[in-house]
């Protein structure tokens, strides 16, 4: 039975596949329903015939050729060639010329999908749907939005660059930069999608935290001297040395002052503590970099208890300033939490929560249940943990909360 196997292929390989295909055809919605026929098939021939040598390749070409019988049915009316595919014999890649020095089929159109035209988050959540493979209900957790929302916002964007014919280009080389803090918001929403998936069974998918990385290590070499770029890589490099230690022998997620940091990586935070260094070196401050320096303070505490929470929660106040919004806002209040007493965390959680902005934020609960835990107030502790369970979803996840709800008595 090949179905979970050929289910993993279409997830991984399927986004470089649409990317090729976007950038063939220049239509998204031709490509997206080629791939899908493509996938289809592969479900239909694979468990008799077994898999090919080339899987995506073979995907590549079946949709090429699906892509052009949707095409001549919009010309003629209804064609289907249902052969077999024959990989040498595909079709010859030659095009215009790449004047972006973007070379990665998938990097080249998250720039694309990053056009000045539409509006920012539309064009991240277009790139995180269509490049990188994200469900809708994964990119509305992005932006802490109802799922119905983002569905809304796709349907709406992909009819705007129809109707007004934007041209997806890749732009040239010297008109990257002004497209830089969008892609660097893709790649970032993709590791935070990795880092604490939505819908999988266990916290993690290393696919999307290494797709993300390998990513940002493709927008440092293109642009160099950009350091939030440089920024961004760190950070995530620093994030993801933690990976072994997040979840415990039971599936259930590690807080952080628990974890154990002899199963950090070390060479990741090597590189990450270098590539910061690097970003730092050019005096250009950005909110990727204070990010990464406080991922850094962290890192370099061999104990929870060496932590220097006092300049992480300095960071915290300069990365408000950078971008102040309501997520940045409760990390800070937990950082102040554990400077300067769970009180004074503890009230600026409150006044955060009575604004209502991360109504449906796990994670806000869980930082208020956790600070009254710390105070000994724990039939308090008990209802707020039971608040961020009801928003969870991911089973590592909840299998803490329930963990700490029984501590709490519950």
């Amino acid at each position: 039975m090949l179905t979970p196997v050929i289910d993993s292929i279409c997830r991984n390989q399927g986004p470089r596949v649409l990317a090729g295909l976007i950038r063939r055809y220049g239509d998204f919605e031709l490509a997206e329903d080629a791939l899908q026929d493509a996938f289809a098939k592969a479900i239909e021939v694979w468990p008799l015939q077994g898999l090919p040598d080339q899987p995506a390749a073979w995907l590549t070409t079946v949709a090429r050729r699906r892509a052009l019988d949707l095409i001549r049915r919009r010309r003629s009316g209804p064609l289907y060639t249902d052969e077999p595919p024959d990989i040498a014999a595909g079709d010859d890649d030659s095009g215009e010329p790449n004047l972006s020095g973007v070379e990665d089929d998938r990097l080249r159109l998250v720039f694309t999908c990053c056009h000045p035209a539409i509006a920012p988050a539309a064009q991240m959540a277009l790139a995180l749907r269509t490049l990188c493979g994200l469900s809708t209900r994964e990119i509305a957790r992005a932006f802490l939005e109802p799922e119905a929302t983002t569905a809304q916002r796709l349907v709406r964007t992909k009819r705007k660059i129809l109707e007004a014919r934007i041209p997806f280009e890749v732009p040239s080389r010297e008109n990257l930069p002004a497209r830089l803090e969008v892609v660097l918001g893709v790649v970032y929403l993709v590791f935070n999608e990795g880092y604490a998936a939505t819908d999988t069974p266990g916290l993690i998918r290393p696919d999307l935290c290494a797709e993300a990385i390998r990513l940002a290590r493709l927008v440092v070499e293109l642009m160099p001297q950009e350091p939030e770029a440089l920024g961004l890589l760190a950070m995530m490099l620093l994030h993801d040395s933690r990976r072994d230690a997040r979840v415990g022998a039971d599936g259930a997620i590690v807080p952080l002052d628990e974890q154990d940091r002899s199963r950090w990586n070390i060479s990741a935070i090597a590189e990450g503590l270098r590539v910061l260094d690097t970003a730092l070196a050019q005096r250009r401050r950005g909110a990727y970099q204070v990010q990464a320096a406080i991922s850094a303070l962290h890192a370099r505490a061999l104990r929870a208890a060496d932590t220097d929470w006092k300049q992480i929660a300095a960071l915290y106040g300069g990365l408000l300033h950078e971008r102040g919004d309501a997520v940045v806002e409760l990390n800070a209040a937990v950082a102040l939490a554990m400077a300067e007493g769970a009180e004074r965390g503890l009230q600026w959680i409150e006044q955060l929560s009575a604004r209502g902005e991360l109504a449906n934020y796990y994670l806000l609960p869980a930082a208020q249940a956790d600070l009254l835990r710390r105070l000994g107030r724990m039939d308090e502790a008990r209802g707020a943990y039971g608040a961020a369970l009801a928003l969870v979803r991911n089973p590592a996840e909840r299998r803490y909360l329930e963990r700490r709800i029984a501590e709490c008595g519950g």
